[in-house]
């Protein structure tokens, strides 16, 4: 069977670099008066699980090959962190921004997502 190429997500990966970083900042800055470490730790997971995990076929360097529904759920936990981290820390017009970026994220990513989708079996496979 032919494999699907993989689709073209430049502006995908724009917003959803964007949203990555809202995310980034965010979360600490909602967790930092909670707790410090918590604050550290939510970034190192943030930014270390998706470096770490990846799909073959969407990033040029795997370091550990999972299946595509885990690149997916990755991605979901960026956009949910940014959204909920902007509501706690943030005034509600900059929350509602978050939370209109991270809606056009998702719906910019249904191309990507669906490839990945085809990716589950390949990459069980390997």
């Amino acid at each position: 069977m032919p494999s699907t190429p993989r689709p073209d997500d430049r502006v995908a990966s724009a917003f959803r670099f964007a949203t990555e970083l809202v995310a980034w900042v965010a979360t600490p800055w909602a967790l930092a008066p909670h707790s410090v470490p918590l604050a550290v730790l939510s970034v190192v997971v943030l930014i270390g699980l998706p470096t770490l995990f990846s799909t073959p076929g969407d990033k040029r360097n795997v370091i550990v090959a999972v299946p595509g529904p885990v690149t997916i759920a990755l991605v979901l936990l960026q956009l949910v962190a940014a959204v909920a981290a902007a509501w706690a820390a943030w005034p509600v017009v900059v929350a509602v921004a978050v939370s209109v970026l991270a809606v056009v994220t998702a719906v910019l990513e249904l191309p990507r997502w669906r490839w990945l989708l085809t990716r589950r079996a390949r990459a069980s496979a390997s």
